[in-house]
């Protein structure tokens, strides 16, 4: 973008030195004046509703995939968890609620299986290495 800069010399402040600069815009704006819409400006109003605290799970499902995702729920409860955020971000309550409850549901599933599976991932090399000795 080109932009001359024209400097502006007023006669009642000629003694003095000039206090800014003016951009060719702003002097085309200051010579033709603003512009004149005839409609009336308008505006945008967004309610933003408090009540709105519907957890989605979306942390704790994201925990269960990265760490020990039994039989793939840790996944499939992610996927549900960012199925309620964008229900809760679309203002339906209702379905954000349904899936966040089956998103914890799966995380429950998931975390239970996950330590049932790591329990004797650790005590079956102890006790292996046990009977060896």
């Amino acid at each position: 973008m080109n932009h001359t800069v024209q400097t502006v010399f007023s006669p009642v402040n000629s003694g003095q030195p000039p206090s800014y600069e003016m951009l060719k815009e702003e002097h085309e704006v200051a010579v033709l004046g603003a512009p004149h819409n005839p409609a009336p400006p308008t505006s945008t109003v967004i309610h933003i509703r408090s009540e709105t605290s519907v957890p989605d799970h979306v942390v704790w499902s994201l925990f269960n995939t990265l760490f020990m995702n039994p039989c793939c729920l840790g996944f499939i409860a992610f996927a549900y968890s960012v199925k309620s955020r964008d229900r809760k971000m679309v203002g339906d309550l209702t379905g954000a609620q349904a899936y966040a409850s089956t998103a914890k549901c799966l995380n429950i599933w998931a975390l239970i299986l996950g330590i049932l599976m790591t329990i004797p991932l650790i005590v079956i090399p102890v006790l292996i290495y046990q009977a060896h000795r």
